[in-house]
């Protein structure tokens, strides 16, 4: 990957063009079947561009109560757009359904703001990344579009997805109006994301960039990352989701802890009354793992193309006896 970026061919994004970034973002919208893509710093800035584009100022975007624009964006609609965000929460299960948004939509009135808005994730990073399936998924889109909202997709896994189900990434795509990808994530690019969509919208998406501070020159040497880790990573995302597995298993139990069994490469583990994340965290780190604190009782594994079955097993151990302890 970093032979491929030392070697790219760039241009000027911002003036005629960067040559790299145009090959990646063609391949892009092959691959989920839109229009057009864009190439952007990070998923943050591409999600926050695609509610510009889709919210009305003064209106709500319906989201998950632990999707990542509610949770890890920095109240940005409300920031930039002038949006508030309504979190809807699932009834059944880890993940919202059509179900739930009808019932999170608010009754039309006069005193109360008008929803203009749907965003969906897949996976979904605060539910474990855990996989809304197709059919989920579409019924989803057809509950915001008849309400007459936009639908976007927050798709930054969207890769383990596909991975995980076998369900063409196009497919997942067609459900939302837009939707962002990530690359620094399971494909192991260092930088970017992408929004795609409709042509005439990512035009308008081009000029949101360039106003969020998005515009870059010679990108073509981070996008040859991002291009690399499409082509040579996106078909070895199962040995991750196995390697979840493998670490689930072995920390179940431990300590009183019950991780929840992953759908994808993402592990997140409960642990027992009296216990508290930052001293896992910590006991795991003195033995060579690094953990994330995802709530005062809930702690985080991700596993990645860096960590190969035997640090999986490993690390399954380690962590293990340090939630005995």
């Amino acid at each position: 990957m970093r032979m491929a970026m030392a070697n790219a061919e760039v241009g000027d994004d911002v003036l005629e063009g960067d040559p790299t970034v145009r090959q990646l973002e063609t391949e892009v919208a092959r691959l989920l079947g839109k229009d057009a893509a864009l190439y952007f710093p990070s998923g943050t800035m591409a999600n926050q561009t695609a509610i510009w584009m889709h919210a009305e100022p003064g209106t709500e975007v319906l989201c998950d109560a632990r999707a990542h624009i509610y949770d890890w964006e920095g109240a940005g609609a409300s920031v930039f757009r002038g949006a508030q965000l309504r979190t809807v929460t699932p009834a059944i299960g880890e993940t919202i359904r059509a179900s739930d948004v009808e019932r999170g939509l608010r009754a039309p009135s006069r005193y109360a703001p008008r929803a203009t808005l749907l965003c969906m994730e897949n996976t979904h990073n605060g539910a474990g990344g855990a996989v809304t399936p197709l059919a989920d998924l579409q019924a989803l889109g057809d509950a915001g579009r008849a309400a007459g909202l936009k639908v976007h997709m927050d798709g930054a896994r969207l890769w383990n997805a596909h991975a995980a189900t076998g369900t063409p990434l196009a497919d997942f795509a067609a459900t939302a109006d837009t939707v962002m990808v990530s690359f620094s994530k399971g494909l192991g690019a260092p930088v970017g994301a992408a929004l795609v969509g409709p042509a005439e919208l990512m035009a308008d998406a081009w000029e949101v960039r360039k106003r969020f501070g998005g515009g870059m020159r010679q990108a073509g040497i981070i996008a040859a990352g991002a291009l690399y880790g499409l082509q040579q990573n996106l078909n070895r995302l199962h040995l991750d989701h196995a390697n979840a597995a493998t670490f689930a298993a072995l920390v179940h139990g431990a300590g009183g802890a019950r991780p929840v069994t992953p759908d994808t490469n993402i592990v997140m583990i409960d642990l027992r009354a009296g216990q508290r994340s930052s001293d896992v965290v910590a006991a795991a780190a003195a033995g060579g793992v690094a953990l994330s604190g995802w709530s005062a009782t809930r702690v985080r594994a991700v596993f990645h193309l860096d960590v190969s079955a035997s640090d999986a097993a490993e690390a399954g151990r380690i962590v293990a006896a340090a939630l005995a302890a």
